[in-house]
């Protein structure tokens, strides 16, 4: 333990923290103090710029769509969008897990900023619930196994002592 405390007394002592001040002791290292600002040693262009294309369209115009109708999987979708401006147009369709149409048309323009509407329908209509009368009677179920005829208990087979004895405690 000794030996510890003696080797952490001689850390503390060549870093500086027992009494030297904090200038002096990195005084004869090369690059000084630590906390000093050193200029760099070499400054490097960069490589190559990165070339900025000149053309710029002012009125971007775009129109597309897609529909995906897939028996197999089920996946229902499509979306269609138009942008003349800064004006966006457009709408898209989904099916949803609950058996429904989920259609979302949406604009977008410096004036108004973004806007949706969403409608929601049931693709096809719900089927009519049968009604179906309940049965008059169940039949009990039928037992396979037999219950025993009797159960007997185990007959115990333990004594008590005869008698306590309390002469060995005074």
């Amino acid at each position: 333990m000794m030996f510890v405390i003696l080797t952490v007394l001689v850390a503390a002592a060549n870093a500086g923290f027992l009494g030297a001040p904090l200038a002096t002791t990195y005084a004869s290292s090369p690059l000084g103090s630590p906390l000093a600002y050193h200029a760099p040693l070499a400054y490097s262009a960069p490589i190559a710029k990165a070339v900025v294309s000149e053309e710029y369209d002012s009125n971007p115009q775009y129109s597309y769509g897609y529909d995906v109708q897939d028996a197999l999987t089920g996946d229902n979708k499509n979306q269609y969008e138009t942008r003349n401006g800064d004006v966006v147009q457009g709408s898209y369709s989904l099916v949803e897990p609950d058996g429904t149409r989920r259609t979302v048309e949406y604009n977008a323009d410096p004036i108004n900023g973004f806007n949706s509407v969403v409608h929601k329908e049931p693709l096809i209509a719900a089927p009519a619930v049968a009604k179906v009368a309940a049965p008059f009677a169940y039949a009990a179920p039928v037992a396979r196994f037999a219950s025993p005829l009797a159960y007997a208990a185990p007959i115990a087979k333990y004594g008590a002592p005869l008698a306590y004895s309390s002469s060995l405690i005074h």
